[in-house]
């Protein structure tokens, strides 16, 4: 399989071969230390705690499930988000940590989870040409905004909290 995913079978592909060992990796790391900061952040040279990637990928997750309610109501989406502007994505980021901050760790991957079903149910409703035979998002197709928010960063989480972990085994 290449590495962007160019259907909907290779989409679904991306998601299950990475969430399942992304949620392994979250289940290693003890609730004690998933609040201590010292996971590389999203806006170079900060750093972030485990629940905060969780929350990242809520976050993007409900995004992309929020973008396409709104869409297919005929309704304005302010990508990325309403107050946001695309060079505005560390903001985006430190607003969903906020936004988790009092949730348990139970909480965030119970979330994660239950986001990234929502994203595959929804995946799971469309066709090969609604996601990747029109463009929907300027030149992208919405496969490709479903993978760039889902997949894409769930793979960058995964070697973080893999480096963060190993500090502590």
């Amino acid at each position: 399989m290449s590495s962007v995913p160019k259907n909907k079978n290779e989409l679904v592909l991306a998601i299950n071969s990475i969430f399942p060992k992304l949620l392994a990796d979250y289940r290693q790391i003890p609730e004690e230390l998933s609040r201590e900061i010292g996971v590389e952040g999203n806006v170079k040279g900060t750093q972030i705690s485990v629940c905060d990637t969780v929350a990242y990928l809520i976050g993007w997750g409900q995004l992309v499930l929020k973008w396409y309610t709104l869409k297919s109501q005929g309704k304005q989406v302010d990508f990325p988000e309403t107050g946001y502007k695309w060079n505005e994505l560390g903001l985006l980021a430190e607003s969903f940590h906020r936004k988790y901050q009092h949730w348990s760790y139970e909480e965030l991957l119970i979330d994660l989870e239950s986001t990234t079903d929502k994203v595959l149910l929804l995946i799971s409703t469309l066709s090969d040409d609604e996601l990747y035979g029109v463009e929907w998002y300027e030149k992208w197709t919405l496969g490709r905004m479903i993978q760039f928010n889902t997949s894409s960063p769930m793979k960058n989480m995964r070697t973080k909290v893999r480096r963060f972990s190993r500090k502590f085994t």
